[in-house]
């Protein structure tokens, strides 16, 4: 309805402020106002917009809305619709048709009810489905199938075919045949992206060269890495080794992964008499080669193993030359891939065959630890949650257990087996789990001192139970795994047991009883590098670099009084072996490792060997270092940049660990790492004044 109001007068006969003040007001906007969508004051007769704008100020009420009518739903069909929810959710057996509603009404039921559109199911979520075609698979998440039916592979893949296969190019040689053992951050990814097609038959070695390299990965890369199934793989080589050409680009990519991990794994005297070339040369050009294979295979958009087994053992190498970061970026394509290829569920679950349920959980168990590595090293914590799998552990057999094709599952053995080791690690792993860690956007309690200490002794007791007691010291697996295992149990100890050192308030005994803890984690490493016959795993254990147990000692050279004379000679004895055995420690510029050279040099100033001998090489080298040098004319210059360069360490100390929280269990660094222990150590060595 329509209020008909008087136009509003003349400008010159505008109303004054108190003609204003009492007018009328409306309870809706004027119509001038709505459209101009400003607000209006509602003021009779004319509001002020419309004044101030010399318009035509029309009031006009709204339309009245319309009450929504009650929707009064038959009980009957009510209880009905409750009943099916119940029995979709698995909360309610299937029950016969209520008789009071037909199978007609039903249906119509169905359409508008919003809850029935996803299908119906009874019982527990079920697990997705993986759909394979031309040696790839690709794992489809149980709520993106369709009710329509499983669909066609080619329909969800995003292999090669959809695009077009690219043409090989021009045959180049892939990468620099010359090189260095350093990886060119970023290269990995750049090829992936950029790069175009390139015949490898070229770069295959002679026949006699394959086997020796594939001996060499069988003998010191096979028993720590079990990604392979050796049988099947070992008929593959002796294939393309006779006829490069006959090689698919799956195929190069795995054989050019274990020929650059081979010449990676063997010490720098055993490649130069084997292929009578430098070891840094032979990397470089199997490392171009995969690289190239990988862009060959489209490797990014792959739903090949095989490809992915390849990557995966080139992590598992590079990881050593690669900056955390970089690291961490390749480690998380890696993750995203066998995601795809739904490697984080089970097979049995999938329904897979015997043969290939346990390749996949090989692969898992072998790319699990090494993304928990990746973001420690890197400080962005891990980033496969435990909840977001449910992948099996390996059973214990041998590779000749297992066969493709095989129907009837593998039977497990009891005691040593070819998986021992990766076992072993897998164990350490759960361990890890429980120990509680700091996930991205989730976190879980973590475990008082008391608590750790009793999962430490499980996991030892389970691990002792199920593999060491089988052990053949004969046998240089078994006696690396026993001294990893017990090396670890120990580390976690002696971390667990610091805090008392931290405050400051550990006693003479309590400190002995670290130092000793310490001194059986440095002598089992000693015991490992002495023994020749473990020489072919030393890629492996360079990684064990234990800095916690050395600091823990070389702190204590610090107490006067605290060693005698023949306990002196021995500390310091264990700390030049550590030293011969870890020399890389002294050429890398990491600040940790600066840290600990630095210490080094204090507490032989404070408290060198009683026994009389000739300073001992390490010290030596460590006095020479020009940046040493340097930093102890600081030292005795100026205070002040004494400290900016020790903030600056802390800081290089935070952008490696100091997003890390809660206890940190490194698989291939055996360490437990707090950010407060970095800290600690860091301060630590500042206030201590050794000089």
């Amino acid at each position: 309805m329509t209020q008909h109001v008087a136009i509003a007068p003349a400008p010159g006969n505008t109303p004054s402020a108190a003609d204003t003040s009492s007018s009328a007001v409306m309870g809706f906007n004027c119509q001038s106002c709505v459209r101009k969508k400003i607000k209006c004051d509602r003021t009779l007769p004319v509001c002020s917009s419309c004044r101030k704008g010399k318009l035509e100020c029309m009031f006009q009420a709204p339309q009245p809305r319309k009450r929504k009518r009650v929707q009064v739903e038959d009980i009957s069909k009510r209880l009905a619709r409750y009943e099916r929810i119940l029995e979709a959710n698995g909360l309610l057996p299937a029950a016969a048709e209520p008789p009071s509603l037909s199978k007609d009404s039903r249906m119509k039921e169905q359409a508008a009810d919003p809850i029935s559109i996803l299908p119906e199911q009874s019982g527990p979520a079920k697990a997705g489905k993986l759909v394979s075609t031309n040696g790839g698979s690709r794992y489809i998440d149980s709520v993106l199938l369709l009710p329509a039916g499983d669909g066609d592979l080619c329909e969800l893949s995003d292999s090669s075919s959809e695009y077009g296969d690219t043409e090989y190019g021009t045959p180049e040689e892939p990468q620099s045949t010359t090189g260095s053992l350093g990886f060119l951050a970023g290269e990995t990814v750049q090829l992936a992206m950029f790069g175009s097609q390139q015949r490898l038959a070229d770069s295959h070695p002679s026949p006699d060269d394959a086997v020796t390299l594939w001996d060499t990965y069988i003998q010191n890369v096979e028993a720590l890495c079990k990604v392979l199934h050796i049988p099947t793989t070992a008929k593959m080589i002796e294939r393309v080794s006779r006829t490069p050409s006959s090689a698919s680009k799956e195929d190069d990519c795995l054989l050019f992964s274990i020929y650059y991990f081979s010449v990676f794994a063997m010490p720098e005297a055993d490649c130069l008499r084997a292929f009578n070339v430098q070891k840094d040369v032979l990397i470089a050009k199997y490392r171009g080669a995969f690289l190239q294979a990988l862009v060959n295979a489209s490797w990014l958009k792959t739903t090949s193993l095989r490809v992915l087994q390849a990557y995966v053992l080139f992590l598992v190498a590079a990881r050593s030359q690669l900056d955390p970061h970089t690291f961490w970026s390749l480690t998380g394509i890696a993750t995203r891939l066998a995601q795809r290829m739904g490697l984080h569920r089970d097979g049995e679950n999938l329904g897979l065959p015997p043969f290939e349920i346990q390749m996949r959980r090989r692969l898992f168990w072998q790319l699990l630890p090494l993304d928990t590595y990746a973001g420690q090293v890197s400080g962005t914590g891990i980033s496969i949650a435990p909840e977001s799998w449910d992948t099996k552990k390996p059973l214990n057999i041998n590779d000749d257990q297992i066969y493709p094709g095989m129907e009837e599952q593998p039977e497990e053995q009891k005691g040593a087996t070819e998986m021992m080791f990766s076992l072993a690690r897998i164990e350490l792993s759960n361990f890890y789990a429980k120990t509680g860690v700091k996930l991205k956007g989730a976190s879980v309690s973590f475990k008082n001192s008391d608590e750790i200490e009793k999962l430490i002794d499980d996991v030892e007791g389970s691990i002792e139970a199920k593999y060491l007691r089988y052990c053949d010291i004969l046998n240089p697996l078994h006696v690396l795994t026993i001294g990893v295992v017990r090396s670890a149990a120990n580390v976690v100890r002696l971390r667990n047991r610091m805090t008392p050192l931290m405050e400051q308030t550990v006693n003479d005994q309590e400190r002995r009883e670290l130092c000793a803890l310490a001194q059986k984690i440095l002598e089992t490493d000693s015991t490992i590098y002495r023994n020749a016959s473990l020489k072919k795993f030393q890629w492996q254990v360079k990684n064990f670099f234990l800095w916690d147990a050395l600091l823990c000692i070389l702190f204590s050279f610090t107490k006067a009084g605290f060693y005698k004379c023949e306990e002196l000679d021995r500390a310091w004895d264990m700390v030049k072996e550590v030293y011969s055995n870890h020399e890389d420690v002294l050429g890398k510029k990491r600040a940790l490792y600066a840290m600990i050279c630095d210490v080094t040099l204090k507490a032989w100033h404070v408290s060198p060997p009683r026994q009389d001998a000739p300073e001992p090489p390490f010290i030596s080298r460590l006095r020479s270092q020009p940046k040493r040098k340097a930093r102890r004319q600081k030292d005795t210059t100026s205070d002040v940049d004494s400290s900016k360069e020790e903030v600056e360490d802390l800081s290089t100390f935070e952008s490696l660990f100091g997003n890390v929280e809660g206890p940190a269990w490194d698989l291939n660094n055996n360490t437990v790492a707090r950010p407060s222990d970095w800290m600690f150590w860091d301060q630590f060595y500042g206030d201590t004044n050794l000089y």
